[in-house]
């Protein structure tokens, strides 16, 4: 009974929303979860961002798995984001912690990056279609040996973005992937991108939880609506058209990005 007297089924049922979502497109996960636990349950951005970390990584495990099982993710491609994306977050976890940034501060400058993070997640919603084809028209397929670095910078942008934020890993790593690697199948991209989100978000989200920036009970809940969420979203083929899905998406993040730089 204590157990389920900790549950939330409010906290449920967003979970299963997002989650859902994150398993039909990849995207959603910190740039939707976040923003709610802040602006709909009144969490603490701090208590909302580490709290989102592990429920993102546990929750895109389960996505991960039908995406392996349906052979729709690029393990090397998984590799070289993640060799730069875990250091990273590694080591802003380690800055934060060595700057003693923590309580409102800590609140308020999360706040802030969130706001950035969520503006630059739409505009690439938005935007995807013009960067793609301004991008195949300005660069073009770019050699083995640089892509490879360039995805690993790629990690190191989101492992840093991703740990302050816990938004990024999502639409900017697909909106990126997409960009670096025009030839490989969306569904591959998507599921290369989702697998790579576990091992950050893990390393992220266990840096918060040294910190103390972790509920407990509202993980539980959000993680029993958001696995089969993500299952049932990884399977599910969407009647709304994806450009639909994308760009109320995107317009949601603005909104929300706003109210954020209001406060």
């Amino acid at each position: 009974m204590t157990i389920l007297h900790a549950i939330n089924w409010l906290y449920v049922a967003s979970g299963f929303g997002v989650g859902f979502l994150v398993g039909m497109t990849g995207v959603g996960g910190g740039s939707l979860m976040t923003p709610l636990l802040i602006l709909l349950f009144g969490i603490t951005p701090v208590t909302a961002v580490g709290t989102d970390l592990l429920y993102a990584s546990m929750t895109k495990t389960g996505g991960s798995l039908v995406h392996g099982y349906n052979r729709t993710i690029d393990w090397p491609l998984v590799g070289r984001l993640a060799l730069g994306s875990v250091p990273a977050a590694i080591l802003t976890l380690t800055a934060l912690y060595l700057l003693k940034i923590n309580g409102g501060e800590a609140n308020e400058f999360i706040t802030k990056t969130l706001s950035i993070a969520l503006l630059l997640t739409s505009l690439s919603l938005i935007l995807r279609r013009f960067l793609l084809a301004f991008y195949v028209q300005r660069v073009g397929e770019l050699s083995p040996k640089l892509t490879s670095r360039l995805t690993t910078l790629t990690g190191v942008i989101l492992g840093a973005l991703v740990s302050l934020t816990s938004v990024g890993a999502g639409a900017l790593g697909v909106t990126a992937l997409i960009l670096l690697y025009p030839k490989m199948d969306v569904r591959r991209i998507v599921g290369s991108d989702i697998a790579h989100a576990v091992p950050l978000t893990l390393v992220a989200g266990a840096g918060h939880w040294l910190q103390g920036s972790i509920n407990e009970a509202l993980l539980a809940s959000l993680l029993l609506g958001s696995l089969p969420g993500i299952v049932i979203g990884s399977y599910f083929v969407p009647r709304v058209p994806e450009p639909v899905l994308r760009f109320t998406l995107a317009i949601v993040l603005v909104l929300v990005a706003a109210r954020f730089l209001s406060q």
